[in-house]
């Protein structure tokens, strides 16, 4: 089977500041051969240089001079690497509070999320915090590796009081799949292979699991959604009439014969081709970049989105979504602002910061003057027109959108359509039914 061929999972790492992050990812290259000479040997020199005996895997995914030099991650850090059973995408996100925003960033795509904890510490406010947003992101697998066990003489009672007190906190969350290991990722136990230190322990290893957690989808159970990127008017002697649109099936399929709406104008029409580089399609699904004929000459353009008759998206023009705020600048209600949703920009103004989430003890404060950066909580947008929009929860890629700067297109939020916060008043320290 060629690496062309086998499933993909999408992950991201999280977790508190020296849980070993990106040591976990190193080891993960390192023990799957995913290394090359060179770079293992670059890192051998960067080692030396900084005095230890052993190589540090933590340099094969700190690549920016600062993260070298600091022993943290900054930035989003992505690595590739497959096994016989599948191919990885791995997002090596930072620990630090400010950089809450990269973990997002790095999780907005991930089928998985592995969030780590030193076995030392036990759960923190950014492990609390990174399972919050890994949940609002609609992540369906997290991995709870609870590493350094080897600091703690793989005590199985500390392993299993970090489990149970995690375990409590999402919950409250509705995550559906949470699975635990004790590891060690700077000696390698129960990452890739398994550790003899662990007898009591008869579950995966890091590995095993991530190859084989279910994640493959159904497109056919999906309804269809099809932002246009691009039309396209060749205008020349041998294509004079042609028109396409360009873009990429982001759920569904859809087929030659389909009847389709083009919103948000509400205009029907059929679909009558399906194009690729490499020669014409009788049906398309996610992810596939196709363009797609029509049998009507529209108004069409980039923003537009092709849905099927019978379940359009739904059209607003006042958006109410859960944000992660990003910007150094607190949301101010009343600003004009862009959204972004799709391959659609629309000018709007942030109308009100409806609630905001603690992420502690996951209680919400229903009357919040505004939100802070990597503050969580809930807003309404209004817009300047109306756009097709989904629930994130039922479609991850037309349910999301960004807030945008008007005046410099710095990003201020990422948004998820639909509150998924409760939005009733309840006691300091209980935990909401709703996340």
């Amino acid at each position: 089977m060629s690496v062309h061929d086998r499933e993909l999972l999408r992950l991201a790492t999280a977790g508190s500041v020296d849980d070993g992050k990106s040591t976990l990812v190193g080891r993960l290259l390192y023990d799957t051969k995913s290394v090359l000479a060179d770079q293992l040997a670059a890192v051998e020199r960067a080692s030396l240089d900084r005095g230890l005996a052993a190589a540090d895997l933590a340099l094969l995914t700190d690549g920016l001079r600062a993260e070298r030099e600091q022993g943290i991650t900054i930035d989003v850090a992505y690595r590739y690497f497959s096994t016989s059973r599948r191919a990885f995408v791995l997002a090596d996100t930072p620990g630090h509070i400010q950089y809450t925003r990269n973990m997002v960033t790095g999780a907005s795509t991930a089928e998985l999320a592995i969030v780590l904890i030193d076995a030392r510490k036990g759960v923190l406010e950014q492990t609390r915090r990174h399972a919050t947003v890994a949940a609002l992101l609609g992540v369906p697998h997290i991995v709870l590796a609870v590493n350094k066990m080897d600091l703690v003489d793989w005590d199985r009672e500390t392993f299993e009081s970090i489990a149970e007190e995690f375990q409590a906190y999402v919950e409250g969350l509705g995550v559906p799949d949470v699975t635990e290991i004790p590891l060690s990722a700077l000696l390698g136990d129960n990452v890739v292979d398994r550790s003899v230190n662990t007898p009591w322990y008869d579950g995966p290893t890091l590995l095993e699991h991530l190859e084989a957690v279910p994640v493959e989808r159904d497109p056919r159970t999906e309804s269809f959604r099809f932002p246009v990127q691009y039309v396209i008017r060749p205008r020349s002697a041998e294509h004079p009439d042609y028109r396409g649109y360009a873009g990429r099936v982001e759920s569904g399929v859809v087929r030659v014969g389909d009847e389709v709406i083009v919103q948000p104008a509400g205009r029907h029409t059929t679909v009558v081709g399906i194009d690729t580089y490499d020669g014409p399609l009788d049906e398309a699904f996610a992810p596939q970049s196709v363009t797609l004929r029509l049998a009507d000459d529209l108004d069409i353009s980039r923003g537009d989105v092709l849905a099927p008759t019978a379940g359009p998206a739904e059209l607003t023009q006042e958006l109410v979504g859960t944000v992660c705020w990003l910007a150094e600048q607190p949301a101010a209600p009343g600003s004009r602002v862009l959204v972004r949703s799709g391959t659609r920009t629309v000018r709007a103004i942030l109308r009100s910061v409806d609630n905001r989430l603690d992420v502690d003890t996951l209680a919400v404060d229903t009357e919040p003057d505004t939100l802070m950066l990597n503050e969580i909580g809930q807003v309404t947008v209004r817009l300047a027109e109306p756009i097709p929009v989904d629930r994130y929860v039922e479609h991850r890629r037309t349910g999301a959108f960004l807030l945008v700067d008007e005046a410099d297109g710095a990003t201020l939020a990422a948004g998820m359509v639909g509150p998924s916060l409760a939005v009733t008043p309840i006691s300091a320290g209980a935990r909401c039914n709703e996340a």
